[in-house]
């Protein structure tokens, strides 16, 4: 291990881990202070968070920075140093003693693989963990209408259930719409509407997941589309089973954002998505599920990106690096909901908007390693 590690590869390893050590310290004082910083404070002289309420949501506040200040620093923190070591010719003296570009990388790129793999833990855990932990300090607001479809073996619609509001597992207004199964070429006649006051998911005696609805109004309607029969209900079961946990789960799900939801749920989420043929959702949250595995991987890019765009000549102006660096950070994230929405209108698949970037950061550095003769 000593001869794996030598003195060299400490040098840069401790030179390269300062450096973006301190541009992800930057990054994140930059971005919390304007706002996030200024709306905690006024909530606390406000009386509506303690002094250690704001300390906490500015705590759980700091993964999400996190997520985009992993690579950013690491790009910044491997230009500075190979700048620097370029201006105090440290890499000719290591070229000269016949050390090749890629032994000059190793401690660099070991440094990178690790930065990845928490930039991996960050969006898996870290982020949905302190998401949750918000929610529950500011408290969720009511969501509004939740329209879950159940269809056929033919895919016609059997039964329609609106919510109106939600939260968690408790629903109020409730719309129940039963088609009949006669099938007309401009509509699906409707036999039964159910309007229930509230709703809650839970099981029923047996222990199978429900949706019930309580103080339920039941309008029964003929052939010709007239209301016939009126029946007050205390209770009825509208899902069950397997159909009301996955109505349930989508449910709850299709109110946040990709990043509140870690990778085990999300995979579970894109599955009962295709399932009900949800098709835009799905091919989004698709494409932001293969994201999580290669946006940390652009944190080895970045940092070889950023070591070529250190390799320059003794009196070769710093700003041409730092230029290209920040252009290419602000092109990698600016682009990113235009990648998001070509998946999800079945422009590009999935998978190549989601590996599109990378590989673009991987042809700009065969461009700029050929372009620095190395």
């Amino acid at each position: 291990m000593k001869r794996f590690f030598t003195v060299y590869d400490r040098y840069i390893f401790t030179q390269v881990l300062t450096t973006t050590f301190v541009a992800i310290l930057l990054f994140t004082i930059v971005w919390i202070a304007p706002e996030m910083l200024l709306n905690t404070i006024k909530k606390i002289l406000e009386g509506a968070y303690t002094l250690k309420t704001g300390i906490m949501v500015l705590l759980y506040e700091l993964p999400k920075i996190f997520g985009k200040a992993f690579p950013v620093g690491l790009l910044l923190g491997s230009l500075f140093t190979f700048d620097k070591l370029s201006k105090d010719s440290e890499l000719t003296i290591f070229r000269a003693v016949g050390m090749s570009f890629s032994r000059i990388l190793r401690p660099l790129l070991i440094l990178s693989l690790i930065v990845t793999y928490l930039c991996f833990l960050t969006y898996d855990k870290w982020i949905p963990y302190s998401c949750k932990k918000l929610k529950e300090i500011k408290g969720g607001q009511p969501i509004t209408q939740y329209i879950y479809t159940q269809k056929d073996v033919n895919n016609h619609p059997d039964k329609a259930v609106i919510v109106s509001y939600f939260d968690s597992n408790t629903m109020s207004d409730v719309i129940v719409m039963n088609f009949a199964k006669e099938v007309f070429d401009d509509l699906h006649a409707v036999s039964n509407i159910l309007v229930g006051k509230t709703g809650k998911f839970e099981t029923d005696k047996n222990g199978k997941p429900v949706w019930c609805l309580y103080d339920v109004t039941s309008y029964d309607i003929n052939d010709n589309g007239i209301f016939h029969k009126i029946d007050k209900k205390e209770k009825e079961y509208v899902l069950s089973g397997n159909e009301a946990e996955d109505a349930y789960t989508i449910m709850v799900n299709s109110t946040k954002r990709d990043r509140d939801i870690n990778n085990k749920d999300l995979r579970k989420y894109i599955t009962l998505l295709k399932r009900e043929n949800l098709d835009e959702e799905y091919r989004l949250m698709q494409n932001k599920y293969y994201q999580r595995f290669l946006h940390p991987f652009v944190c080895v890019l970045l940092a070889i990106l950023g070591c070529l765009l250190g390799f320059s000549k003794p009196r070769e102006q710093r700003l041409i690096g730092f230029t290209i660096a920040i252009g290419c950070i602000f092109l990698y994230y600016i682009t990113l909901p235009f990648f998001d929405l070509l998946a999800e209108k079945a422009v590009l698949p999935p998978f190549i908007t989601a590996a599109f970037p990378p590989f673009a950061f991987l042809c700009a550095i065969i461009m700029f390693y050929k372009s620095k003769d190395l």
